[in-house]
């Protein structure tokens, strides 16, 4: 009875799925908040001297699949490609991803493609036969969607754009009931708290776990590996998370690399 409970554990084990976050055509960790059109730029936490492939070569050779590449904003193709190259199949591509360019980026080695705004016109309203294009191009087991979202007085919006632009879209079991039933994925940063390493959005973590119907990633504000344990304890498992600006591989001095690649590796 006791390795059926461990196995049992074993299988809703939260993970560490790793990111790189470009800005400009470089490795950036930014302020989720404070990505803007127009006006003064993002508030960078940090700058990498190494490469979007250098970063992808590395969780290639730790074998930490189901990361993320997100482009921020333009000139960031070419660090994209790069870093698909380098990791085959080991990580999912999102921003300015469109039913256009979707197969394109599977081609060029992503896992997944992961979609927000394409999925909502200019003001917010989602476009069902959008979502429905997505799953004739490349098939519901190849699409993420991304439900980062900002806290509201009713609970948390989705929000597109950069953030910017506040969707129809709330975070319910309804939306994730629904949503569920077309891709393979959810990927939620928590905007507010992005990029501040001030600790997890605990009651959003909860809500997630709750709910639990597929593999779900969350992102935004982990300040020490405790944090990551809580996702873990709070989700019941049911919630992978990414760490960015307190890790220190991206300049951090909140958790180690080397502490999360064997955080994952525990299960084996």
């Amino acid at each position: 009875m006791l390795s059926m409970v461990m196995i049992i554990c074993c299988l809703t084990m939260t993970k560490f799925r790793p990111c790189i976050d470009l800005h400009a055509g470089k490795v950036k960790q930014i302020v989720g908040g404070t990505l803007r059109d127009s006006g003064e730029g993002p508030r960078e936490n940090f700058v990498s001297e190494n490469s979007a492939a250098w970063f992808a070569a590395k969780y290639r050779d730790d074998q930490l699949s189901g990361g993320h590449v997100i482009c921020l904003g333009p000139g960031n193709l070419q660090a994209a490609r790069e870093a698909l190259q380098a990791w085959p199949i080991g990580l999912q591509i999102g921003g300015g991803v469109t039913v256009t360019n979707a197969t394109e980026w599977l081609t060029a080695g992503a896992s997944h493609v992961i979609v927000t705004s394409s999925l909502f016109d200019t003001s917010g309203n989602f476009l069902p036969a959008q979502l429905d294009a997505f799953v004739n191009e490349v098939g519901r087991e190849k699409l993420v969607i991304d439900l980062s979202c900002r806290r509201t007085s009713d609970g948390w919006q989705v929000a597109m754009n950069r953030w910017q632009t506040l969707t129809e879209l709330s975070i319910n079991a309804a939306t994730l009931d629904h949503l569920a039933e077309h891709c393979a994925e959810f990927l939620i940063h928590a905007a507010d708290v992005e990029g501040l390493c001030g600790g997890i959005d605990e009651e959003l973590v909860k809500l997630l776990g709750e709910w639990g119907g597929i593999p779900m990633t969350y992102a935004g504000g982990v300040a020490d590996f405790s944090d990551c344990e809580k996702v873990q304890h709070l989700s019941h498992g049911k919630l992978d998370v990414t760490v960015g600006s307190a890790l220190d591989l991206f300049g951090g001095k909140g958790v180690t690399y080397a502490e999360l690649v064997a955080w994952n590796h525990r299960v084996n």
